[in-house]
């Protein structure tokens, strides 16, 4: 799945590596962000929205571990569409991750900044660029390096929520009055709760970073369908009891109007001493999150790389450190243009856009593969892909509009590339 002249990343990490890499991808900022535009989509009906979209996420996350075993290379989706699906439906996946992702890690390097620095718009924006090359060189300097520093910061980040949940619990102002009755639970209806799944969803595809990564875990075809489900379902857990935590604290009009949903709820429930807490919890969640996602993007991008779907620039691998630096650090030089010119915080319903496409076409993808390449039923891929198109077209019209054009100008720019290399031109 290389190229001759590329060489392949070095195989350095365990299913405990990769599960704590998915977490740290799944844990992350979208905890603290996701809750309020899913209260304002659905009300208390968000927890119906969640556990919808924790079932679309396990039947892409099974759809995801069975092509990894199949195919133990980097670039995730975008490799697989290639080999069973052909050259457009990867490079559709690899597209819609990339770009997609590329825009969560400006979100993420803000909502880093904003947590720890609580200063002028400027200096948080300097203090997010220097998150975005700090993450990188560390990146940089091996696989290994980022399993480790992934470890810490989720660890940290699950002591905040649980004295988060703790403040909540026993801050004495909870009351299950906050839910709502059935008003509060069907207030956006069968679209609202649909809706709030597709945006919550962006918390749950952090799964995918261990399966991009397939080319640098031990013992592919045992370690990942391990790693991907146990992942997703401790994140799957660990997103009911904030949210219901943070609904018994507040309630979902309150929710859906704070900027900073969790400190609200800690702020309501009478804890709100531990609300530097909830900021140390945000900023370090956020870290966690854009270290995994410059590690996922890196891998996609080499992968695209080696099929001039990206620059071949960008498929060089670190003869010492053997990992994809040169992906890694054109990817730190966009996320801190982008940081330094956009404020992309709202992205999440575009992110999540690009990401049900490149599910759909990985559960297209598991839908080819013959009863011995199977591990699990392919019911689950047909209601992956089902799960991924509903939600989809249920995502905020702004996010769709948004995904589509960024679609058309991949597709536009890849036409061009394949004219220009068809009539001999460089």
């Amino acid at each position: 799945m290389t190229s001759g002249n590329t060489p392949a990343l070095a195989r350095r990490l365990g299913t405990g590596d990769a599960v704590v890499i998915g977490l740290g991808s799944m844990i992350g900022a979208g905890v603290y962000a996701a809750f309020g535009p899913a209260a304002r989509a659905a009300g208390s009906g968000l927890l119906v929205g969640l556990v919808l979209a924790a079932v679309v996420a396990y039947c892409n996350a099974t759809a995801s571990a069975q092509l990894a075993a199949q195919y133990p290379t980097s670039g995730g989706t975008y490799a697989y569409g290639r080999e069973r699906l052909g050259p457009w439906w990867g490079f559709t996946a690899g597209w819609g991750f990339v770009i997609g992702k590329t825009a969560s890690c400006a979100a993420m390097a803000l909502t880093f900044a904003t947590y720890a620095v609580p200063g002028p718009w400027w200096l948080q924006r300097l203090v997010a660029v220097a998150g975005v090359v700090a993450l990188a060189v560390l990146n940089s300097r091996g696989v290994t390096r980022t399993a480790q520093l992934t470890r810490v910061l989720v660890t940290i980040t699950l002591a905040a929520l649980a004295v988060l949940v703790a403040g909540i619990a026993f801050g004495g102002a909870a009351t299950a009055e906050h839910l709502g009755g059935p008003a509060a639970w069907t207030s956006g209806g069968v679209y609202g709760i649909l809706q709030a799944a597709g945006l919550l969803f962006f918390a749950f595809a952090g799964y995918a970073r261990i399966a991009t990564m397939g080319e640098e875990v031990r013992d592919p075809a045992r370690a990942i369908p391990r790693a991907i489900p146990l992942a997703l379902g401790i994140a799957v857990l660990v997103y009911l009891v904030i949210g219901v935590a943070a609904l018994l604290a507040s309630g979902p009009a309150r929710l859906a109007a704070s900027a900073a949903p969790l400190t609200t709820a800690v702020t309501d429930a009478g804890a709100g001493g531990l609300a530097p807490v909830v900021r140390i919890g945000g900023a370090v969640a956020s870290l966690g999150a854009l270290l995994a996602l410059i590690a996922g993007i890196g891998r996609t991008s080499l992968a695209m790389a080696r099929n001039q779907d990206l620059p071949k620039w960008l498929a060089a691998v670190h003869p010492r450190y053997r990992v994809p630096h040169h992906a890694e650090f054109a990817l730190a030089g966009v996320v801190s243009v982008l940081v330094l010119t956009v404020d992309l915080r709202g992205v999440i319903g575009f992110s999540s856009f690009g990401v049900l496409v490149y599910y759909a076409v990985a559960n297209l993808s598991a839908l080819t593969q013959r009863p011995p390449e199977r591990r699990w039923p392919r019911s689950l891929q047909i209601l992956g892909l089902l799960g991924c198109l509903v939600l989809l077209t249920t995502l905020p019209w702004p996010s769709i509009v948004a995904g589509l054009a960024v679609f058309v100008a991949g597709f536009a720019g890849r036409l061009l590339v394949l004219a220009r290399r068809g009539s001999g031109r460089p």
